[in-house]
């Protein structure tokens, strides 16, 4: 069974950094998996920047949604982020919020078998405003039960504030 971290927290709150660092602190060479679909080219500068923070210690691997068929027998890997990984399942099912409940389960439940140490990051989106639409509301309430899933499954969670790692669980 894997060893899991949970991090979360708002935007730009130091979620992938602190990750990143963490996972380095507990092996010299691992492994980045990246679930971003590059949905427009501003987005596609954003993911740029992200792969400029990562040297040549780190693997990267990118994956939009099915992240148990990656091999991670013994690896420590950042999973970055949950929030991406769910919007591929969200657009592809057509917004059905339970069929991507059970897809993002299944994919969980087969990933946490792996022997590996997963660190997790995810935002916590619901703290802001509310959403002005169907579809916003509907992801909202989607991104915070796979969040309540990951926390309840993890062996440590982790909320970012202003860069500063608050220890929850």
């Amino acid at each position: 069974m894997a060893k899991m971290t949970f991090i979360t927290g708002g935007a730009r709150s130091g979620k992938s950094r602190y990750a990143q660092q963490l996972a380095l602190s507990r092996n010299r060479n691992p492994v980045y998996v990246a679930t971003a679909r590059i949905w427009d080219a501003e987005f596609g500068q954003r993911v740029d920047r992200h792969r400029k923070d990562r040297d040549e210690r780190w693997t990267v691997l990118e994956e939009e949604k099915w992240l148990s068929r990656l091999s991670l027998e013994g690896r420590v890997a950042v999973i970055d982020c949950v929030t991406l990984w769910i919007t591929n399942f969200f657009a592809d099912l057509k917004y059905d919020v339970e069929a991507c409940l059970e897809a993002c389960d299944r994919e969980i439940e087969s990933l946490l078998r792996q022997d590996a140490e997963l660190i997790v990051i995810s935002n916590e989106i619901g703290m802001g405003l509310h959403a002005d639409t169907e579809s916003g509301r509907k992801f909202t309430d989607l991104q915070g039960w796979i969040n309540q899933s990951l926390a309840a499954k993890a062996d440590e969670a982790i909320f970012m504030v202003s860069g500063l790692p608050l220890h929850v669980k």
